[in-house]
């Protein structure tokens, strides 16, 4: 695949990432690529720049500067469009944004004569039902979570798997998550690492009262069925850890895989196994 125009978007209100985006733009300009900056970016150039939402419209491959949330919203915003993402870490631990900035034009020399691997990633699709009617639908990368608020108690959670009744979790919420996600919140609460390519979903519940409620791995083409059963509780559904939406009694959340799927670009070298040693930092002393 030849990338003639290429997206630069990053964590707004960061200098730093400002400035890296103009390198960029100025590197890939010599290269004869059309680079086009998100609008935040892009303050002060005297043209019309689209907004995150608008750029995979308008590019075929998107260079995300910062963290993994910052890929995780360019994610969304991608949608069904099908656009390449190259993650490069300029915030946190960096699972998605595994390449650093020393590490960036390099690797870019590397994917621009075609020496790169594309990898889709599962997304998760979300239909909330309300016992109104009301009906919303999200997609998410990372996982998704249905959780109490800071005052509420344990709340209760009936589970079903393609119809199947499984359990009804008492905890604190619970998480469902794409392979992608294990090594995000659902690590944290003691679930596996499951490797991107092994496509199926994870729940694992959030400090359950039952301690034999363990994490579960099940089919990717299962749908996750969870009903509300705790009443005046404030629970929230959090999509990527980014897009909240409050639900009550009775209320359903259909989780599955989506038919959607998110195209990452692996540049030659890239390792996820040595990712892990790196980011988790095993055996070291």
């Amino acid at each position: 695949m030849t990338f003639k125009s290429i997206g630069i978007t990053g964590k707004p209100h960061k200098e730093d990432v400002r400035k890296t985006a103009l390198d960029l733009m100025k590197w890939l300009k010599v290269r004869k690529i059309k680079a086009i900056l998100e609008d935040h970016l892009g303050e002060g150039i005297p043209s019309s720049l689209p907004s995150r939402d608008e750029l995979p419209q308008h590019t075929d491959m998107i260079i995300v500067l910062g963290g993994d949330g910052t890929l995780l919203s360019v994610a969304r915003a991608v949608g069904n469009e099908r656009v390449p993402i190259l993650g490069i870490n300029m915030g946190g631990l960096g699972f998605l944004t595994d390449i650093t900035l020393s590490e960036m034009f390099p690797l870019l020399e590397e994917i621009l004569k075609g020496n790169y691997t594309i990898r889709e990633r599962m997304l998760l699709k979300t239909t909330i039902r309300r016992k109104n009617g009301v009906q919303k639908t999200f997609q998410a990368l990372n996982d998704v979570v249905i959780n109490k608020g800071a005052l509420a108690r344990i709340i209760d959670i009936k589970a079903a798997i393609s119809g199947e009744y499984l359990t009804t979790y008492r905890s604190d919420g619970l998480i469902v998550s794409t392979p992608v996600g294990s090594t995000g919140y659902s690590l944290s609460a003691g679930g596996p690492i499951v490797c991107p390519g092994v496509n199926s979903i994870i729940i694992t519940p959030i400090c359950p009262h039952t301690l034999t409620n363990r994490p579960i791995l099940i089919k990717e083409d299962d749908t996750v069925t969870l009903t509300l059963l705790s009443k005046e509780h404030e629970v929230i559904v959090t999509l990527d850890g980014q897009v909240g939406h409050p639900i009550g009694y009775e209320d359903t959340v259909d989780i599955a895989k989506s038919e959607n799927a998110i195209a990452m670009i692996v540049p030659p070298g890239k390792s996820y196994y040595e990712i892990l040693r790196t980011k988790l930092k095993w055996g070291e002393r």
